[in-house]
């Protein structure tokens, strides 16, 4: 259990009084039992913001990946040069498979590469020592990285402009490399999001019934609610009230709608999780 806990958001969309916006999340996670990047942002001011916040990079223990998109690794190579030597990276399996955005400019279909922008091989070169797991993982006493998340809920569907290739074909991607960072306090579980492509419910789900804590202490990072229509929001956010909830710091990909409405059902509960948004337990 972890009795002391500082977490920095080092990127993300929207700032606070200092730092700089970009679209992705990375956060720093101080703890007794080492210091965590997770997420890297999409690698324009990892290293400016965490400087402007007093953090240092080279102070990394171990770095952990949420999943293979630019937004979340574009910083990844910058972070293993801050760091210097080298350094666990912490992902899932298919981390690098190749990953695309659809969208339709003039009633036809475009494909913009959304996945990891370097090669294994060249992270490796900088440091980086690979750690995949697809099972929920201890990485450190009490923190844990989620593995493959079960999919139960009937309305946390898959995104379809996210797609990977099958063959010449392409099809929506599933995500099985979507995880999600859990720590277990004695207010409860603290969990940090990259963009919940598994869908927020299914990863509190799997991760109140593999920690055996329905105390949700706090939830930060992306949830992807900004994406994926009304409904699918609205039934989110209903059934997220259904748990014991003392913090909810989403952003990034949450959309401004997903957060008033977060803001209108939790109240002073709800924070925008911007640059330099701090939560910590001492």
């Amino acid at each position: 259990m972890v009795k002391k806990l500082e977490i920095t958001v080092l990127c993300e969309n929207m700032v606070g009084r200092i730092g700089s916006g970009e679209h992705g999340f990375a956060a720093l996670v101080q703890t007794p039992m080492g210091n965590f990047l997770f997420d890297t942002g999409g690698g324009k001011f990892l290293a400016d913001n965490a400087a402007a916040f007093g953090k240092d990079l080279r102070s990394v223990t171990k770095i952990l990946l949420s999943h293979g998109h630019d937004d979340h690794t574009g910083g990844l190579a910058l972070a293993l040069r801050c760091r210097g030597g080298e350094i666990e990276v912490h992902a899932h399996p298919e981390l690098f498979r190749e990953r695309w955005l659809a969208s339709e400019q003039g009633g036809e279909t475009h494909h913009t590469f959304k996945g990891v922008p370097f090669r294994r091989e060249y992270l490796e070169s900088l440091g980086g020592r690979f750690v995949f797991n697809h099972e929920f993982l201890e990485v450190a006493e009490g923190i844990y990285l989620s593995g493959e998340v079960p999919r139960l809920t009937p309305f946390e569907t898959p995104d379809p402009r996210q797609q990977i290739k099958e063959g010449e074909s392409f099809a929506t991607d599933p995500f099985r490399d979507d995880q999600s960072l859990v720590i277990v306090t004695d207010q409860g579980l603290v969990i940090l999001f990259g963009c919940a492509h598994a869908g927020i419910i299914n990863i509190i789900r799997h991760a109140v019934a593999r920690t055996g804590e329905n105390r949700l202490a706090a939830l930060i990072g992306g949830t992807h609610l900004g994406f994926l229509g009304k409904e699918r929001m609205a039934a989110s956010v209903a059934e997220l009230k259904n748990y014991p909830l003392q913090c909810v710091a989403c952003s990034h990909c949450t959309g401004l709608e997903g957060a008033l409405l977060l803001r209108e059902t939790f109240g002073n509960r709800f924070q925008y999780g911007a640059v330099g948004f701090r939560y910590a337990l001492d």
